[in-house]
């Protein structure tokens, strides 16, 4: 299976490139699976409908969430009609939506995709990886093609200790969240492809896709001003392309992706 997993879409720059290149990728590369972040699609603040929509029509199969899945409000109801819009798996009991989804993917086989949100330096959530367990156990990979884990999280140690926790049971672990793409994509020993970071889809002439000056205000003079906008200048689409065993579910290829903004091309020489 040929999957794709694009990083967190930040604001109108990140949907727009999202919206142009994908289609042609999903040709050229012949995916079978594209996974989104979408959290900071809405402004760089959570998800809307419409927004869900045009991902799920431009070619996404599943669409993850994180710590901002309820900025805007109305995802708290039309996530229940959203039936491939995951939100974090270890959210407490009762929070509306999924935290793991079985979709089908372009060449009729099932991926189960999971997603989880780290608790150092962030929100008090329930544990990650006794959740990440629950879904695994219930649909191992034999029962899924593909097992897909979003780690949503700020620090690296929990992201890298995910990947170990499900080596051998996922086919792709990657981090998100943190918007900056990390250069250590590899397949670990068990079989599992993993990366720290996915990085943004957004303008990286920003700090993190915010646009710079209040972000400045607030690091230099320790006050709130303005309220964050996202960056509006080119994107550079960030993620990472894996390529399964038919017959284990298991990673053969990993590369990173990014396409056009400021940062360097990078693209999966194994597919080009």
């Amino acid at each position: 299976m040929r999957i794709l997993f694009i990083g967190d879409i930040v604001g109108r720059s990140g949907r727009s490139i999202v919206i142009e290149r994908l289609p042609g990728l999903i040709a050229a590369w012949k995916l079978d699976l594209v996974v989104i972040n979408g959290e900071n699609a809405a402004g760089g603040f959570g998800i809307t409908e419409t927004i869900y929509n045009e991902l799920i029509d431009a070619g996404a199969d599943a669409i993850t969430l994180g710590n901002h899945a309820w900025d805007q409000r109305e995802a708290l109801v039309f996530i229940e009609r959203a039936p491939r819009l995951v939100r974090p798996v270890n959210y407490p009991k009762g929070t509306p939506g999924r935290g793991a989804a079985l979709v089908d993917a372009k060449n009729g086989k099932r991926a189960l995709v999971i997603n989880a949100m780290g608790r150092v330096y962030m929100d008090a959530m329930d544990d990650p990886f006794a959740s990440v367990e629950r879904e695994i156990s219930a649909c191992p990979l034999g029962q899924a093609d593909a097992i897909v884990v979003d780690m949503h999280c700020e620090a690296t140690s929990e992201k890298q200790a995910m990947g170990y926790f499900c080596d051998g049971r996922a086919s792709l672990v990657v981090g998100t969240h943190t918007h900056v793409p990390t250069s250590d994509h590899r397949i670990l020993a068990g079989g599992t492809a993993f990366m720290t970071d996915a990085g943004m889809t957004g303008d990286f002439d920003s700090v993190i896709g915010m646009v710079k000056d209040e972000p400045l205000n607030r690091f230099l003079r320790k006050l709130p001003g303005a309220k964050f906008e996202a960056a509006g200048g080119p994107a550079t689409l960030c993620g990472v392309a894996v390529e399964t065993d038919d017959k284990t579910g298991l990673a053969k290829k990993i590369g990173a992706v990014r396409i056009g903004g400021l940062l360097e091309e990078s693209r999966p020489a194994f597919w080009e």
